[in-house]
């Protein structure tokens, strides 16, 4: 075996456990938010500078195989692009560790089912795992249908994030008490469609380096 496919291997396994860490926190998160728990939320945060590690170690990873192989075609579009998805992976850590922190410092008594429910949080954040998993596996696969894939699911998350507004709106002429609360809980909702488009960059950075197409700002 060449050292370059050693060495691509090397990278692809912290790649792999990094995503897991970083889908045990997504799944947390999601359960710290509905849930109200705390605890949860705790073990999120406590587990992030263990994600920034991972970036920074698959950063310096990625630049040495640059600096050492002067690597063309598809092995530079693959550290390339694995650079980039890097970066994305960290920030859904990031966005997930932030919903933790808003579960934590959380002032008031959780709200009702009634308007979780009518916020749709729990397909929303399904919706960013799904997501999440696909990406994974088209990367794994280097699937880029697979990729392809998770345009519809983001489309869904925005369609969610948008309806949000008037529900929270309409909760607030109904308990002005809760304004300032809800505003919170926005941002909240917020990070879980960020999350959705840090899923969606992934996705482009995927097909980019399998099929060499650059499908940014096209529309899909």
């Amino acid at each position: 075996m060449k050292q370059t496919e050693e060495e691509i291997i090397h990278i692809k396994q912290a790649v792999a456990e990094m995503w897991q860490l970083v889908e045990s926190q997504i799944h947390k998160s999601h359960q710290a938010l509905l849930k109200y728990d705390t605890m949860v939320a705790h073990e999120v945060q406590s587990r992030e500078k263990s994600v920034d590690s991972y970036e920074l170690y698959i950063d310096r990873a990625c630049e040495n195989f640059i600096a050492l192989f002067n690597p063309v075609a598809i092995d530079l579009r693959f550290v390339l692009s694995l650079m980039k998805i890097n970066n994305n992976v960290e920030r859904l850590g990031d966005f997930a560790d932030g919903i933790a922190h808003y579960v934590i410092t959380r002032q008031q008594p959780p709200f009702s089912d009634e308007l979780l429910k009518a916020l749709k949080l729990e397909q929303m954040f399904r919706e960013v795992e799904t997501m999440f998993a696909l990406c994974k596996r088209a990367l794994t696969t280097e699937d880029t249908a697979v990729a392809a894939e998770v345009f519809g699911h983001d489309h869904l998350v925005d369609e969610i994030h948008a309806n949000a507004i008037p529900v929270l709106a309409a909760y607030c002429r109904e308990h002005p008490e809760y304004t300032e609360e809800c505003f919170a809980l926005f941002g909240a909702i917020r990070r879980i469609e960020r999350m959705g488009d840090r899923c969606n960059n992934i996705a482009e950075d995927i097909i980019f380096y399998v099929d060499a197409k650059e499908i940014r700002h096209t529309g899909k």
